[in-house]
């Protein structure tokens, strides 16, 4: 099978180019090096994939339909793994013309790409954030997402609609991932995870918003690349999976879990909730269990310390902002 990638050279994207390959597939990935953090750390993320023969990289825009047509006409592409997105709740309310012209437009762009080259199949990256302040804990596939509280969100909820369109007007198979809160090696450096750890380990303060117990639903990088992998074997029509742990970790813990892997303690700077966060996520699974075989295997802890250990060897590398 040969696969195209989108956000190829990201913290996710990486990986599940590395897995298919090796699960002897063909990749070909496109990525535009968006500069909202270091050109510099997306290519230590391909850095695994240089020189493989089953790997092809582009470095475009999926905003460009003439690169996307020429992608498409020059590879006999499959199947679409949509992952290229502005990232990030916070930064989206600064900056929701251009969250909605890639994560909505370049959306639109992939799709019509695909309709014209008679690719039918893709999986699509949406967020646990379409759910926003949801009442109902754990979060259902079946739960009411019309209120979502950032931007960014209300993008991917965009996106997951548009999906539902190809799928009804075209005959695509489309499968929306709700991914919950991912975290491990090559994690983004403006998230939270590699945030604490860098200013904890640096001996800097650590932004702590609200009182400590928020908590969020975080997902091992393999866990969710192995739900990617059952919802690609498991395609028909347009469906939605939750891929999280359906475990939650509140915000005191996780700095509690950094400080003992990291053997140093952190110094917090006590600061009220942002606009755009939301309380907890928390992923009902069973669905994903039951229809796609998704079965998470690293706990929270153990994802941290492999984490940790990353950390460690490239935080040279991690560095928030463009070069």
């Amino acid at each position: 099978m040969k696969i195209l990638v989108t956000g190829a050279a990201g913290f996710i994207g990486s990986h599940v180019c590395e897995h298919f390959i090796e699960l002897g597939h063909s990749v070909v990935g496109l990525d535009n090096f968006d500069i909202f953090y270091s050109k510099k750390i997306k290519q230590l993320n391909l850095a695994g994939l240089s020189g493989k023969k089953e790997f092809v990289f582009y470095e475009a825009d999926i905003r460009n339909g003439e690169i996307l047509n020429k992608v498409f006409t020059s590879h006999k592409i499959d199947t679409v793994i949509h992952l290229a997105a502005k990232a990030g709740v916070r930064p989206s309310i600064d900056s929701i013309a251009d969250y909605y012209d890639v994560n909505v437009n370049g959306t639109i762009s992939l799709l019509e790409a695909m309709r014209l080259n008679k690719v039918k199949k893709m999986i699509f990256a949406s967020s646990s954030s379409v759910y926003g302040n949801n009442p109902n804990v754990p979060f259902s596939e079946s739960d009411f997402v019309d209120n979502p509280i950032s931007p960014y969100a209300a993008t991917k909820k965009s996106g997951e609609l548009l999906c539902h369109v190809y799928t009804h007007l075209y005959g695509f198979d489309i499968t929306c991932l709700r991914f919950f809160t991912v975290f491990g090696p090559r994690q983004r450096p403006d998230l939270a995870i590699c945030k604490f750890t860098k200013l904890i380990d640096e001996g800097n303060p650590v932004p702590f918003y609200g009182d400590g117990s928020t908590a969020r639903d975080y997902t091992y990088i393999n866990d969710i690349v192995k739900g990617i992998s059952c919802a690609l074997k498991n395609m028909g029509g347009y469906r939605v999976y939750n891929l999280g742990e359906s475990k939650v970790i509140i915000l005191s813990d996780l700095v509690r879990t950094i400080e003992e892997f990291l053997q140093k303690k952190a110094i917090l700077n006590l600061l009220p909730l942002q606009s755009g966060d939301v309380k907890i996520t928390h992923a009902d699974i069973s669905k994903a269990k039951h229809e796609i075989g998704y079965d998470p295997k690293y706990s929270f802890k153990e994802g941290i310390k492999e984490f940790v250990k990353w950390y460690s060897i490239n935080k040279k590398f991690m560095i928030i902002g463009h070069d």
